[in-house]
């Protein structure tokens, strides 16, 4: 009985190494796909304009400019990606009540995010598990903390404004801006 119930975890492990793996293999062309579909409900969220917010604008001074984040390797992409994403995810899980965005678009944009954040980790597990290395390089973790604190900084300055609805406007404008970059690492995976 023991050794049935062994068999049946160990190709339950293989089955979904297989099938993360075989994910994996289209990890590019899906996170083109869901990087559109976060642009455009960002896009759908926000119906306010920036003009009046110009002011506050000014307050905000993130420590980089995340278009400029520096990944080295390719390899790296997956995990730099993933990282942006999970703080994006963890940004957009705060108060948005002031924010009078479309709720809807609010729910999926956080569903996809977490969906791309969940199948990213699986390609790294597996890839990880094939290679018998960690993603855990130098550059590496000084990307992730540098991603990390510029997140930190946007986290920070919703908090001083009190999550008002123009730091929202205005971080919803950085939100794009983690779009292009994200765009960018993306092409840089291979398929």
């Amino acid at each position: 009985m023991t050794s049935r119930c062994l068999l049946h975890v160990c190709l339950l492990l293989l089955f979904s190494t297989e099938i993360s793996s075989r994910l994996c293999t289209m990890l590019q062309f899906q996170q083109n796909k869901m990087n559109k579909e976060s642009l455009e409900l960002l896009e759908k969220m926000s119906r306010n304009s920036i003009a009046q917010c110009l002011h506050e604008r000014e307050a905000f001074k993130p420590t980089m400019d995340v278009i400029q984040l520096s990944v080295p390797q390719t390899e790296d992409a997956k995990v730099a990606i993933q990282e942006i994403l999970q703080e994006i995810f963890n940004i957009f899980s705060k108060n948005l009540t002031q924010s009078a965005w479309d709720g809807a678009s609010i729910e999926r944009f956080q569903n996809g995010l977490y969906h791309q954040v969940q199948r990213l980790e699986a390609c790294l597990t597996v890839q990880m598990e094939k290679e018998m290395t960690s993603p855990e390089s130098e550059e590496l973790q000084l990307t992730i903390r540098s991603v990390k604190q510029y997140f930190q900084k946007i986290d920070s300055f919703l908090i001083e404004k009190q999550y008002s609805l123009c730091a929202w406007e205005i971080i919803h404008k950085e939100i794009l801006r983690c779009f292009v970059l994200i765009d960018k690492l993306t092409r840089r995976l291979h398929n």
